[in-house]
């Protein structure tokens, strides 16, 4: 399947000791196929349902992110990760922007509003509108 991500080796050799192994519960399923899955959800950006299958099931992948979130796991892993790295240079960006359906405006009331030193009866700033003051209208 085009666009997957899988660890390499090297990278698995750098965070393998590290992962918890002693936790009780049922048979953990393969480390790496569910961690490449997770990294190919953060990448992509796509939903934890519509991770391909050959990751391993949705929601197995989430609750391994969530609550190794929750116990600094993911931190640890990616300091190794870094201090294994020969570059000088490293870096990882999830950054997406995200905005709610009516962040780009629509219904809230009148577009111009009364500007609050004209409610509290200062004079009129505007050049537009002390012209109009001063002008005569051409209609009278």
């Amino acid at each position: 399947m085009a666009g997957e991500f899988w660890l390499d080796d090297e990278q698995w050799a750098v965070i393998e000791p590290l992962l918890p192994t002693n936790h009780p519960g049922a048979h953990r399923k393969d480390d790496r196929r569910i961690i490449s899955g997770i990294i190919h959800v953060l990448k992509v950006g796509c939903r934890w349902q519509d991770c391909p299958d050959c990751y391993g099931p949705p929601t197995t992948i989430y609750n391994r992110f969530h609550r190794w979130s929750a116990r600094g796991i993911w931190r640890r892993l990616f300091a190794a990760l870094v201090d294994a790295s020969a570059s000088e240079i490293q870096m990882i960006d999830s950054t997406t922007a995200k905005a709610h359906r009516s962040a780009a405006g629509g219904k809230g009331g009148p577009a111009s509003k009364r500007s609050a030193a004209l409610a509290a009866g200062e004079r009129q700033r505007s050049m537009l509108l002390s012209m109009a003051a001063v002008v005569p209208s051409r209609s009278r």
